[in-house]
């Protein structure tokens, strides 16, 4: 039976990744900073799949939080297949509105975050010549929009580099790119979503289906949904200069309220 490690694993698209790799028989490691909700939801998928579901607190915005992680993925003793770094947050504000602190913090769960435990579970994987990363960015990545688009373009671009880094060695990585999702985290920041059209929100269980198919034919970049994938081609043939009026105005219309 193989294991699976997820960060931001209590709500949202983290959530629908443990429901559904513990339907298909995953052991799992659930990672947040909730531990009360931890506790309940290994507890639930443990009755319901008859998987083990070890869990794990940490807050990745903290460097032990990070370094708690890293050494987990790292213990040979006990492997994990399949990594997906799902944790991660919204500001609310514009540039300069935003404190340097959490700005900082952004970067710290966003980019340092995944590329340490990326790289902790990825060199294992090697060594066993097989396991799969998924890392959950965004489709703010293909839009100049602040630091969030910006810690997601990173994300895209080095799990991309990575991956053909390491073709060859039975190691998987993917960069998954969802749009709108019903989940908590625009009410974590704070963010208005009425004015969001209904066609643009993500089921989180089918999302996740669409991202675990893609993984398995070996993508390194997955848009799990045929508007999003249309709206993405748009963009890339839209000049950088109108993309980014259109990206500020939909930022005023969609975000932050």
């Amino acid at each position: 039976m193989t294991t699976a490690l997820i960060t931001g694993a209590t709500a949202g698209i983290g959530a629908a990744f443990a429901r559904r790799l513990a339907a298909d028989g995953h052991d799992l490691v659930l990672v947040a900073r909730d531990t009360k909700r931890l506790q309940e939801q290994a507890t639930e998928l443990h009755d319901r799949h008859g998987i083990e579901a070890e869990v794990l607190s940490a807050d990745l915005a903290d460097e032990a939080g990070i370094a708690s992680v890293e050494a987990r993925l790292a213990d040979r003793r006990r492997p994990v297949d399949l990594l997906v770094n799902n944790a991660g947050f919204g500001n609310k504000g514009r540039y300069l509105e935003v404190s340097m602190a959490d700005e900082l913090r952004m970067l710290k769960v966003h980019c340092e975050a995944v590329l340490r435990l990326t790289s902790a579970a990825a060199g294992s994987m090697r060594e066993r010549g097989r396991g799969g990363v998924v890392n959950v960015a965004s489709v703010a990545a293909f839009l100049p929009r602040g630091t969030y688009g910006a810690s997601k373009a990173w994300v895209v671009q080095f799990t991309q580099g990575a991956a053909r880094d390491l073709a060859g060695t039975g190691v998987r990585l993917m960069a998954l790119c969802p749009g709108f999702v019903r989940t908590e985290f625009h009410q974590r920041a704070g963010m208005g979503t009425d004015s969001i059209p209904g066609w643009m929100w993500l089921d989180a269980d089918k999302l996740v289906s669409a991202a675990l198919a893609d993984l398995a034919r070996g993508k390194s970049l997955s848009i799990p949904d045929p508007r999003y994938k249309a709206l993405m081609g748009v963009v890339k043939l839209a000049p950088r200069g109108l993309l980014g009026g259109v990206s500020s105005r939909a930022g005023r219309k969609y975000g932050p309220r």
